[in-house]
């Protein structure tokens, strides 16, 4: 059927925002009147008996951001991906440098992110090599790239082949709040995308093989709880469309490129500011994100989360690139922060698997 664009990259508009330092700028006030209107988030760690920060574990994740080239530009992207993004696609050679992590410290899970993996010349010899190896391949998969071209159609059975776990954003059980948020004609789409999967077996009760959905809130607040929108997208699938999956993600909308646009853009970014701000959650620390991955981007640099590596906020350690990677050095770092970082501790706290703070 083919996605109707809304929404133009920041890059190709050429907006301020596009460029890292001036969102970094933004989310500390400065240019808003606002510069001291939030507590830095690294003094509200401090006064809630993280002396130390973020404390990282020994990394059980390594997500890839394999390029920003995606077949869709959603309103809400903090990665700012399109079909314009084609220069910011991973190379054979970095994709190799990820596989050298991989096996020299025996991580057992990689994380594909995008844009879409599925455009990247590479992501098939890469899942299969990983699968071959018994690493774990989990995908964001965006699913309308499994119909947007002939050439994507046989993805359901090659990622049942080898066993990948998906993850796959779908905004809502109806076509007007997810058009609005991802173009016109995701939702439909998207739902032939979802009876595909699940021909081949994905989201099917012991099949094994997983397909989990992300929530992301179409405006300026917090989403709901995970576990009653989960079974509210279960009933309506299941009711509407024949469709099963198996968990939903509730993740919060981080301040971070498109959407910090969208939030100056319509007047809601010092409202939602104080609303993450005020919700900070102690309890969400340890399930953070940051603290078991390693994060590399597109052209091979070291990050703590995919949200740094949107700010360009490099991990706080000499060797910065897939190349120089040192695993001591990565593990006794101190974790970056910045204000973005109230979204992964508002409420129940938001990661990549959802909640943090069940």
């Amino acid at each position: 059927m083919g996605v109707k664009q809304k929404t133009k990259t920041l890059k190709r508009r050429n907006a301020n925002l596009a460029d890292t330092m001036i969102q970094i700028d933004v989310l500390n006030g400065r240019g808003l009147d606002l510069e001291n209107k939030f507590e830095p988030f690294a003094s509200t760690l401090i006064k809630s008996g993280f002396s130390k920060g973020i404390v990282p574990v020994i990394p059980e994740i390594l997500q890839i951001n394999i390029g920003k080239l995606c077949n869709q530009t959603c309103a809400h992207c903090h990665v700012d991906a399109g079909p314009d993004r084609k220069e910011e696609n991973m190379s054979k050679e970095t994709l190799d440098e990820c596989l050298s992590i991989l096996r020299k410290h025996q991580i057992k899970t990689v994380d594909i992110t995008g844009g879409a993996p599925e455009m990247n010349p590479h992501f098939r010899w890469f899942v299969e090599t990983c699968s071959n190896e018994g690493i774990k391949v989990i995908n964001r998969c965006n699913l309308t790239i499994l119909r947007a071209h002939p050439k994507y159609y046989d993805l359901p059975a090659f990622f049942a082949k080898h066993n990948v776990e998906l993850v796959s954003s779908l905004p809502y059980f109806t076509q007007t709040r997810t058009d609005s948020q991802r173009g016109d004609g995701v939702f439909d789409d998207s739902i032939e995308a979802l009876q595909q999967l699940n021909k081949v077996g994905y989201g099917v009760e012991g099949s094994g093989l997983n397909l989990h959905l992300v929530f992301n809130p179409s405006g300026a607040f917090l989403p709901g709880d995970q576990m009653e929108l989960q079974g509210e997208f279960k009933r309506q699938l299941k009711r509407r469309f024949e469709i099963v999956f198996n968990q939903l993600y509730a993740i919060t909308n981080l301040p971070v490129s498109r959407f910090l646009d969208y939030l100056i853009e319509s007047g809601n970014y010092e409202s939602y500011m104080s609303e993450l701000v005020n919700a900070f959650n102690v309890n969400t620390i340890e399930g953070l994100m940051c603290r078991n991955t390693i994060s590399v981007s597109w052209d091979g640099y070291i990050y703590d989360c995919d949200f740094n590596q949107m700010l360009d906020l490099k991990s706080a350690v000499k060797g910065t690139h897939l190349s120089t990677f040192d695993m001591d050095e990565f593990v006794a770092r101190s974790i970056v922060v910045n204000q973005h970082c109230y979204g992964c501790t508002a409420g129940a706290g938001s990661s990549c698997g959802g909640t943090v703070d069940a």
